[in-house]
């Protein structure tokens, strides 16, 4: 038996990340090309936009939001993603994956090579638990712009978060705000972007007939 490196619970696997975290790994991944198109609309400094000098002469404020540029620019999200991918290939003496189109393609394609690498990660990569932990931060910290808990609404009831931590399902309920193009979990963080809600359905399916059984 071994130690989970993300939720630092006994882990029966002997993996590096237990069954659990791996699959809300495996989620907040693919939550993230959705996240960073969530971005976009959000490039807009709250407030508005001054134009000219300030009125106390000094420089006017620049027409962006500075931290949501920075994700969206080469060293911000893709540049995480990418960056793990090449530590990947190197642990795994592969090839290494030439970043070519826009960042937009760069991360989806990022995204896609380290999907494939999960099992190996999982089990067999010491960095794991860094790799795991830097993405949920990363998923967390894009998500609390795309959709930040003061503006949530509770519209539509998604069911009970089905991600494990310490062993056990999370189990917080899932509400879709309006508006809102993600669901995320407001108490571990992990979110769900549309295309992986017939999977959510399943595992939320797959947890309510485990909790009556039991």
């Amino acid at each position: 038996m071994t130690t989970c490196l993300l939720c630092e619970q006994p882990d029966e696997t002997g993996s590096y990340l237990c069954p659990g975290c791996t699959k809300a790994t495996v989620v907040r991944l693919e939550c993230l090309p959705a996240l960073y198109e969530g971005l976009a609309p959000h490039l807009a400094p709250a407030g508005g936009v001054g134009t000219g000098r300030s009125g106390k002469g000094g420089p006017a404020p620049l027409p962006v939001n500075e931290h949501v540029l920075d994700l969206r620019a080469p060293g911000g999200m893709v540049g995480i993603v990418e960056d793990w991918e090449s530590a990947v290939h190197v642990d795994r003496r592969m090839r290494q994956t030439v970043p070519a189109g826009s960042i937009e393609a760069r991360l989806k394609s990022a995204v896609a090579g380290l999907l494939a690498n999960m099992p190996w990660i999982a089990v067999s990569w010491p960095q794991a638990g860094a790799f795991a932990e830097e993405i949920r931060d990363l998923a967390r910290s894009v998500s609390s712009i795309v959709s930040p808990p003061a503006e949530r609404q509770r519209v539509r009831h998604g069911g009970h978060c089905p991600a494990k931590f310490d062993g056990v399902v999370c189990g917080a309920a899932l509400f879709l705000g309006q508006g809102e193009q993600v669901i995320t979990c407001r108490w571990c963080g992990s979110v769900y972007p549309p295309y992986v809600w017939a999977q959510l359905k399943a595992w939320i399916d797959e947890d309510t007939k485990a909790r009556d059984a039991a």
